[in-house]
């Protein structure tokens, strides 16, 4: 078994290198052209029909859920564990100039985001429920069509359903470690949130958008404001830190010298898929909870992916980093996977642990709910409502089995089947690339929906 499980583990680790970043960065930038670079081009306007209109309830069009609400069920999977643990692990492997790397992955991702959710809306259909369903399977399948359409439809919905289900157990052990320190064993921990995703994720995508429009933004602020107020306590180093970034982002060495300093390859292989990992850029996954929103066109609700990815990786992971080197923690290696909670720890004390705790609790919480919700999704895609109604009982499942099992192993079968999902989808992507430019156009020619536009 361990045999096998090296051998996986060597393929998948060759298989998250060049050969993803090439199609996930190569596709992006491909993506990033034929819209126009609209994540630079019309940011302001981005800010403001996102950030500046985060609670408003006057939006037209079709869909059962708002705007902000599928937003935050879409940042709600991706905002997690990874952006306070896995985040600032690539300063202790990488280097600092990863970050660069990482902001760089994330504006592209920014446009892959967008895509991803344009397309969706575009080939959303309804269910025998009357609900609002899409995602890439839905895309590949009406957007390229024929038997390659089914072929790739399927292959992302299976890959991405065998992908989760695991997920949900891993997500289940991290959320219950901060219960584990106030006393609770890991069994009653694994109960009582399977208890709390049941009573959500049984009320359908409405209920799941009510949770986490409130969930989100409470979660987020608590910890942005507490990472900030280290950041400030330290201010004097902060011009330090932004300069080891940018100068080791292009000559590591100088950065953290020797035989030590990572190569540019690897930094933006590290930056690159730390991205991907936090803000799902290029994985498919924020349609499914987008194309139930309420909404008049396409891109208005893609530009909901550029929030979702300025506010996970922009904001939340930065803070994460900055914590870690203005605090000096990266200079020691036992702090890889603790370092924002040793640092929340030296500035607040007990308070600073129990703002990691309770942090972390959420991130994962919500994390799990949506991705039950996205699982029932792929069930339902490649199967049929009822079956994808059974898929759901099974990842409620998958909760209470976090509390019986050690996953040691299951990362290396999660990177797995989540490459294959990543490639499937950036290569589908690729192909419907030439349908988002008539999109954007569409849209920001028109005054209809854009007021900038030429009469």
């Amino acid at each position: 078994m361990e045999n096998l499980i090296k051998i996986i583990s060597d393929i998948t680790n060759a298989f998250w290198g060049w050969p993803i970043l090439i199609v996930l960065l190569g596709g992006g930038l491909i993506i990033c052209v034929r819209t126009g670079f609209i994540q630079v081009r019309y940011l302001p306007f981005i800010l403001k029909q996102t950030f500046g209109k985060m609670f408003s309830s006057n939006v037209g069009g079709e869909g059962s859920v708002s705007p902000f609400q599928a937003a935050t069920a879409a940042l709600a999977s991706s905002i997690g564990a990874a952006n306070i643990v896995v985040a600032p692990s690539i300063i202790f492997t990488a280097g600092p100039g990863a970050i660069f790397w990482m902001w760089i992955a994330a504006l592209i991702g920014q446009a892959t985001k967008f895509g991803e959710i344009i397309l969706g809306i575009k080939y959303r259909e309804k269910n025998v429920e009357g609900e609002y369903v899409g995602g890439p399977a839905y895309t590949f399948k009406k957007g390229i069509g024929g038997t390659l359409g089914k072929i790739m439809g399927f292959l992302v919905s299976f890959f991405f359903m065998i992908e989760i289900l695991p997920s949900i157990t891993l997500q289940t052990i991290s959320a219950a470690a901060p219960l584990e320190q106030l006393g609770l064993s890991r069994v009653v921990s694994a109960v009582i949130i399977a208890v709390l995703v049941v009573l959500v994720a049984y009320g359908g995508i409405k209920r799941i958008a009510q949770v986490t429009e409130k969930m989100v933004p409470i979660m987020a602020t608590i910890y942005i404001l507490a990472g900030l107020a280290i950041i400030v306590m330290h201010i004097d180093k902060l011009p330090e830190a932004f300069r080891m970034i940018i100068v080791g982002a292009f000559n590591p060495r100088a950065v953290v010298g020797g035989a030590a300093g990572a190569g540019i390859a690897q930094l933006i292989r590290a930056g690159a898929a730390r991205g991907c990992y936090s803000n799902e850029a290029g994985m498919g996954s924020a349609p499914y909870a987008h194309a139930t929103a309420v909404t008049d066109h396409p891109c208005r609700q893609g530009m909901w992916g550029i929030f979702e990815v300025i506010a996970d990786t922009i904001i939340v992971c930065t803070i994460s980093t900055l914590v870690v080197i203005v605090t000096g923690l990266y200079q020691n290696p036992d702090m890889k996977d603790i370092g924002v909670e040793r640092a929340f720890n030296s500035a607040f004390g007990q308070v600073g642990t129990a703002i990691i705790a309770i942090s972390l609790f959420l991130f994962v919480l919500s994390t799990i709910i949506v991705i039950v919700f996205y699982a029932e999704k792929q069930g339902e895609y490649l199967f049929g409502t009822t079956i994808g109604k059974v898929v759901r009982l099974i990842a409620c499942g998958m909760v209470i089995l976090g509390g019986f099992v050690s996953f040691d192993n299951a990362g290396v079968f999660l990177d797995a089947t989540l490459g294959l999902v990543v490639f499937t989808n950036m290569v589908g992507m690729i192909m419907l690339s030439g349908e988002l430019k008539e999109l954007v156009d569409e849209f920001f020619k028109d005054p209809k929906y854009y007021p900038g536009a030429k009469k």
